[in-house]
């Protein structure tokens, strides 16, 4: 199987450690050192390039799959069909692509703006971190900016302060459903879960799979 946006291996490497023969697509070197780092397996390859522009030569997949809504980094339609194209020349015959991206609330992404908020906390050795985002949108081109700051704590004391910023571009059910038509693809299921509950206008994520 082929992981695109494998990263530093959070789904992939489980699996190929199971005995899997698996291959990793990344644009990020140092994400993929970070998983080289992690002593994988020998049927783990890694490979640099941007998932809308990757050439594996030969090489075919029963499946292809691109976890933690990292598809939703291709902002433009011409990135998502190139991208949908090199998964088709890489798929075997009869093989699956599957993956994720959030069901955006019309409610949330109507706001062009989001102030920062308190997101999420968790412990990290003896300190805790809370994560601090706010974000804003661009609802012409369905893209919005996300601003994610690490506030590192040991008791009442600030120890450490980073920031990581991104964009994400969000996908309505009915557009990943063209998308995958235009590219060729018929869509064998569409789940609104990880635990493949239908979906519905409530369900948190959209995940395709198709042929």
């Amino acid at each position: 199987m082929l992981e695109l946006g494998c990263g530093t291996g959070r789904a992939l490497l489980p699996i190929a450690r199971d005995g899997i023969s698996c291959t990793g697509v990344d644009a990020s070197q140092a994400m993929l050192d970070a998983l080289a780092a992690k002593a994988p397996p020998h049927t783990l390859r890694l490979h640099r390039a941007p998932m809308q522009r990757f050439d594996l030569g030969g090489d075919r997949f029963a499946l292809i799959f691109s976890a933690f809504r990292a598809f939703q980094h291709l902002y433009t339609v011409d990135d998502q069909l190139a991208c949908l194209a090199c998964v088709r020349r890489h798929l075997a015959p009869g093989g699956r692509l599957a993956f994720d991206v959030f069901n955006p609330r019309l409610s949330r992404i109507a706001l062009l703006e989001e102030p920062e908020f308190e997101e999420l906390r968790f412990p990290l050795g003896a300190d805790d971190v809370v994560r601090y985002t706010s974000v804003t949108r661009d609802l012409g081109r369905q893209v919005q900016r996300v601003r994610m700051r690490y506030e590192r704590r040991c008791g009442e004391r600030v120890v450490g302060d980073d920031v990581a910023e991104f964009e994400m571009r969000w996908f309505h059910r009915f557009e990943i459903e063209h998308l995958l038509a235009r590219a060729g693809f018929a869509l064998e299921a569409l789940y609104g879960d990880f635990a493949r509950g239908a979906f519905t206008g409530a369900s948190p994520s959209i995940i395709a799979v198709a042929r």
